[in-house]
């Protein structure tokens, strides 16, 4: 299927727009659509928010507010319009009742409400369909969404912050503060932009830790996002030992329980959360990553010791690694960033790709994948 300049040119626009949308629209893809007719942008919009308007009725009503009809028009949209009632009506019917003359989609939905049908609404009325059009970009735009529907759970980032030599506190627990700043600043922006944060009861202890968005070190960042749009990621606590019902109820984690998640291995009365999931006593964790992938959940930041990134690594969960490495040496009896070991050969060893490096303030940040 063949594609011309001017194409390109609105496709990487609507795929521009949709990026806006990346730190509110969860469970939702991150959509961008922009209208075209006699070579004129005549609307543009993107999805905001679960709910609210996709992105093909934005772009309708922004060109309506502009005074131009669709009919005739061209849309381009980063993702098959949806063809079933949802939380929304059907977009393709929109599309089809405004007279739009050709559609030029990205991707195909893999969403099984959608799958394609979408695209066969628009052709059964006679609209022209191109579809393919930057669409390695277009899935870049929504790992965690694609992983869900395809893999059947969640896309898994790993946070780790250690030392030089691989160190994440020292041999009495004490890690406050190995990074600086500036990198926890930058992991308040990772934060925002996960549907979910997932810890250990372990680690929310010991760190008395809120696992929420804190607005005021978002930097930059707030100036793109008020804090009224801003949207806490679910927290989701892995309890398999029941230490949180041993544990004060004054815990910062029990302050806001309206998006808090307990996994645990059997249900637990009295504490605060909105939902409880029955999880395996031992560190099998892939049936908890498809409860969340059935909870709809996209993306999942995990900040957790030594021993829980391990499993997950070991049972080839994560997706990326997210490293923020200080200028610090703090010795071979410090704790260890990742408790893997007993390896006995290098074919055993996990093998990671470097897909990113960048300095932040005086740390180092790097993003790896597996190979």
């Amino acid at each position: 299927m063949s594609f011309s300049i001017d194409d390109c040119h609105y496709m990487a626009r609507a795929i521009s727009l949709a990026k806006r949308g990346r730190y509110t629209t969860a469970p939702n893809p991150n959509v961008g659509c922009v209208l075209v007719k006699d070579g004129q942008v005549i609307g543009e919009g993107y999805h905001r928010k679960a709910g609210e308007g996709h992105a093909e009725v934005n772009a309708a009503a922004d060109a309506k507010a502009r005074g131009f009809s669709l009919r005739g028009a061209t849309c381009y949209v980063t993702l098959e319009p949806c063809s079933h009632v949802g939380r929304t009506p059907a977009c393709a019917d929109m599309l089809v009742e405004q007279g739009v003359a050709e559609v030029v989609v990205a991707m195909v939905d893999p969403n099984p409400q959608v799958a394609g049908r979408g695209i066969a609404r628009l052709q059964q009325a006679g609209i022209t369909v191109r579809s393919g059009l930057m669409e390695q970009a277009a899935r870049e735009l929504n790992p965690g969404f694609l992983s869900r529907v395809e893999r059947k759970r969640p896309f898994i980032r790993l946070k780790l912050a250690g030392s030089i030599d691989a160190k994440t506190a020292l041999a009495n627990g004490e890690s406050k503060w190995i990074t600086s700043a500036y990198a926890r600043s930058d992991v308040q922006r990772e934060r925002a932009l996960s549907h979910a944060i997932l810890s250990t009861s372990a680690t929310v202890i010991r760190d008395n830790a809120s696992l929420n968005v804190r607005y005021a070190e978002l930097g930059s960042l707030a100036e793109l996002l008020p804090e009224t749009e801003l949207r806490q990621p679910i927290r989701i606590v892995v309890d398999r030992q029941q230490r949180l019902s041993k544990a004060s109820k004054q815990l910062n984690i029990f302050k806001q329980p309206q998006n808090l998640w307990l996994a645990s291995a059997q249900h637990q009365i009295g504490l605060p959360a909105a939902k409880q999931l029955q999880v395996r006593a031992d560190d099998d964790l892939s049936a908890l990553m498809w409860q969340l992938a059935e909870a709809e959940i996209n993306d999942l930041w995990v900040e957790a010791g030594g021993k829980f990134a391990a499993a997950l690594i070991e049972q080839n969960l994560v997706d990326q690694l997210i490293c923020y490495q200080a200028g610090l040496l703090m010795g071979a009896d410090a704790q260890s960033l990742v408790d893997v070991g007993g390896y006995t050969q290098m074919s055993q060893l996990n093998s990671w790709s470097c897909l990113e490096t960048r300095r932040i303030g005086p740390d180092i940040k790097t993003i790896w994948i597996p190979q």
